[in-house]
């Protein structure tokens, strides 16, 4: 019996404290509390984001049927930032400032949440990000539900180098995300004795659609005589092409394996899976995986969207962990008052999907299990491997020199995003607001 079944039933339990306390026939009265919905439903990367805007509808509808939030109801604000940078910031602004949400749900990339990290800091707001991403922050105003490096890209090459992989291409989007994670991973690689000459690195834009040149490269490099995989940050709907091109040019999963960091069930919808059988993503959460409280979400998620045939992903896993953090801690401290809930969410524990809890830590991370896929010709993940348990988010990477001496504890005194163990010095954004708190 693995760890995720002999928690299950202590995590349907823990779920049912959640969410049952409150008689189905009770209805919210009162002022709405407003839930800001910040996610792209057009351009490049609608195809990843649209579902989340949905799952946050699903949860939000859960809630009131649930009671609502204090007594009162729920009430979803979506705005389309429609992949454009810059307009996130700018659509971040209307939800707070405008329509007066008590907390915002959104981004997918870095670029969109670095690009609304000021104004959340300015207008002392809550965002909750839910995709994996490259580590190097912790802000006060963020609540990080997806996976830092230490979740996602160490485990997933620790796998790869287990099963023999000696030499790597690093293939990404051309944004901080990708740059940073290579960055981390390059180190990694070398403290694990491979020799430069055996790291591939190369970056195209977002949006990419002509990948022969690309995928011949990565064909190029893996005919050396060692074992080569490649560790795709690739991201948005420039992963269709890629995909095609690889089945194109015959790379199978035996030959070089992809391990994709930025590919789950959704965009694997919009193509055709039978030759890319075998090759792999690294995720917290697949659809695929037996657990009565994935099972119920399923049902859900099928019933409120009207068809069977969506599926779900780690990221709007990461969402319903994050929502549920939010309720808890809004319960906690009898307010939507942002100072409040961000002191009330450090500590919280809600049941997460793959049969565990999921706890929010001082640095604004949570524990996670981290799980490698293998594509399947329904456009499922079969897990292949696990950890034994949940992972702590690591805000800062050991593997980088600057990061190495850094640490995050938002809890009083500290206050802290990024104190330097080594000077005894904070320098994290966001810690004099904290501190006057």
């Amino acid at each position: 019996m693995t760890w995720m079944q002999r928690t299950a039933l202590a995590a349907t339990i823990a779920a049912f404290g959640v969410s049952g306390a409150v008689a189905a026939d009770t209805k919210p009265k009162g002022e709405p509390i407003k839930v800001g919905i910040l996610h792209s439903l057009s351009g490049t990367m609608a195809i990843s984001e649209t579902t989340l805007k949905d799952a946050m509808l699903m949860l939000i509808d859960e809630q009131n049927k649930k009671g609502g939030l204090l007594g009162r109801p729920l009430e979803p604000v979506v705005v389309d930032p429609a992949s454009n940078w810059p307009l996130f910031a700018e659509k971040a602004r209307e939800l707070i400032s405008q329509d007066k949400v008590a907390a915002v749900f959104g981004c997918w990339t870095s670029v969109s949440r670095k690009s609304v990290l000021p104004v959340f800091k300015e207008l002392d707001s809550i965002l909750f990000y839910p995709v994996q991403y490259e580590g190097e922050e912790s802000e006060r105003n963020v609540f990080y539900t997806g996976a830092a490096p230490n979740q996602q890209a160490i485990p997933a090459v620790d796998y790869l180098m287990n099963e023999g992989v000696k030499r790597w291409v690093l293939e990404g989007t051309d944004y901080v995300y990708p740059r940073t994670t290579n960055k981390i991973l390059e180190a990694y690689l070398k403290s694990k004795g491979v020799a430069a000459e055996d790291i591939k690195v190369n970056y195209t834009p977002f949006g990419f659609s002509d990948w022969q040149t690309e995928v011949s490269a990565i064909k190029d490099f893996g005919s050396a005589g060692k074992k080569t995989a490649v560790v795709s940050t690739v991201n948005g709907d420039a992963n269709v092409p890629f995909y095609k091109e690889l089945a194109n040019q015959g790379v199978s999963a035996e030959d070089i394996p992809v391990v994709a960091f930025s590919v789950g069930e959704e965009e694997l919808a919009g193509i055709d899976t039978s030759p890319l059988v075998g090759h792999l993503a690294a995720w917290n959460y697949f659809e695929s995986i037996d657990t009565p409280q994935n099972d119920d979400f399923i049902a859900k998620w099928h019933k409120f969207i009207g068809n069977d045939k969506r599926v779900t992903n780690d990221p709007m896993e990461a969402h319903y962990i994050g929502f549920n953090m939010w309720v808890k801690a809004v319960e906690k401290a009898g307010t939507t008052d942002p100072d409040k809930v961000i002191d009330a969410m450090i500590g919280v524990s809600v049941p997460n999907l793959t049969g565990g809890y999921s706890t929010m830590m001082p640095n604004h991370h949570i524990t996670k299990p981290v799980f490698i896929g293998e594509i399947q010709d329904d456009g499922q993940f079969q897990v292949v491997w696990q950890t034994p348990g949940l992972v702590p988010g690591d805000a800062w990477s050991d593997y980088l020199p600057e990061s190495k001496p850094l640490i995050s504890d938002w809890r009083k005194p500290m206050s802290c995003g990024n104190f330097n163990t080594a000077t005894g010095k904070c320098g994290g954004a966001g810690a004099e607001k904290a501190a006057a708190n």
